[in-house]
């Protein structure tokens, strides 16, 4: 008998979590998702570490999706200059879109097989790229994802020495129409992608991905994207 696969989705109600969520289940996989809701919230990171490893007994998993992170938090808009930085709306976006996803990492061992493919997926952004940088502005959005990309980096040289087929990668979703663009993007153009095409890219992305790739920044196109 087969056994089914599971996914472990982390901000599951959100735009892109929930139509990854719904393609998975539709796929026949078997979904825990995990939200605000569930207590995960990465400025409270206590709560969210006990929210993630509750969601772990359900566990492991062959893919972790991580679509947590936030462009605007509080009340805080993106920088547009140097002169608009504030401290404490800048931890707040080391705390969503990078301490958040590393702590998710640190519990790796509990989360993902120790044999098999396994796939660990979290969303940047093309703006975290330092070598794709031209327009600069929102400094602390930038600064967090670049941080995220390393954290990525490293765990996928970690996680490789005892999971060999486990792959660790950083996504750019492209412009997609959620709560978290809206605020800047309005209604968006032609470019702008409905979460389920979002969804739809980025896991065929993933699906195409081996093991020498982990570790990588890719667009939803499957382009790597400069570190």
């Amino acid at each position: 008998m087969t056994t089914r696969k599971k996914a472990l989705i982390l901000g599951a109600t959100g735009g892109i979590g929930a139509a990854v969520s719904a393609r998975l289940s539709d796929a026949g996989r078997a979904i825990t998702g995990l939200s605000r809701r569930d207590g995960l919230d990465w400025t409270a990171p206590a709560q969210a570490e006990a929210a993630l490893l509750r969601a772990a007994d359900a566990g492991p998993f062959d893919l972790i999706f991580d679509a947590t992170g936030a462009l605007t938090i509080g009340e805080a808009q993106p920088e547009k200059k140097l002169a608009a930085i504030e401290a404490e709306a800048m931890l707040a976006q080391f705390a969503v879109n990078a301490v958040g996803p590393a702590l998710i990492l640190k519990h790796h061992t509990r989360l993902l097989p120790r044999q098999g493919r396994s796939v660990f997926a979290t969303l940047s952004a093309r703006v975290g790229s330092i070598g794709d940088n031209r327009l600069g502005g929102w400094i602390s959005y930038r600064a967090a994802k670049a941080a995220l990309n390393q954290v990525v980096r490293t765990a996928a040289v970690e996680i490789a020495r005892t999971r060999p087929e486990a792959i660790c990668a950083a996504l750019h979703p492209g412009t997609v129409r959620t709560t978290l663009s809206t605020p800047v993007i309005g209604q968006g153009g032609p470019s702008v992608l409905a979460p389920e095409d979002a969804a739809a890219r980025l896991l065929s992305v993933l699906d195409g991905l081996t093991p020498a790739k982990s570790g990588g920044f890719y667009a939803y196109d499957g382009q790597p994207i400069p570190w």
